[in-house]
């Protein structure tokens, strides 16, 4: 592989795609969707085993551009996830700022720290 463009997140994506594609096609047994997978996989490897390094990775950074909104949201679900057996997060009823809470403490009275409302919550 040396000399040769490799797999980016492009590709992973694009791998992906032709596994789904494969098994919808082992349900339906259309030959499209089979021809589209083809397609897909021919074109993964044909990204990877690449010699022209710049336009792959120019095609690697638009769609890394495309899909940023997709990958920042998940990334919130997955880190809010891994909060929530330590913490609660609750919105301040005044301003919507979101606080987060230590759990385990009891009934406590919260101060928001944007405009300094106190309201009490179970943590």
């Amino acid at each position: 592989m040396q000399g040769r463009y490799g797999a980016d997140q492009f590709s992973r994506f694009l791998l992906g795609a032709c596994l789904v594609l494969l098994l919808l096609n082992m349900f339906t047994g259309l030959p499209l969707i089979y021809l589209m997978a083809l397609a897909l996989l021919v074109y993964s490897y044909f990204r990877m085993f690449s010699r022209n390094i710049y336009k792959r990775s120019e095609e690697n950074r638009k769609y890394m551009e495309k899909t940023d909104g997709i990958r920042r949201s998940f990334d919130r679900m997955r880190r809010r996830a891994a909060q929530s057996k330590d913490y609660h997060i609750y919105k301040c009823p005044s301003c919507g700022q979101k606080i987060r809470i230590p759990r385990g403490k009891g009934k406590i009275e919260i101060t928001c720290p944007n405009c300094r409302n106190k309201f009490q919550k179970r943590s």
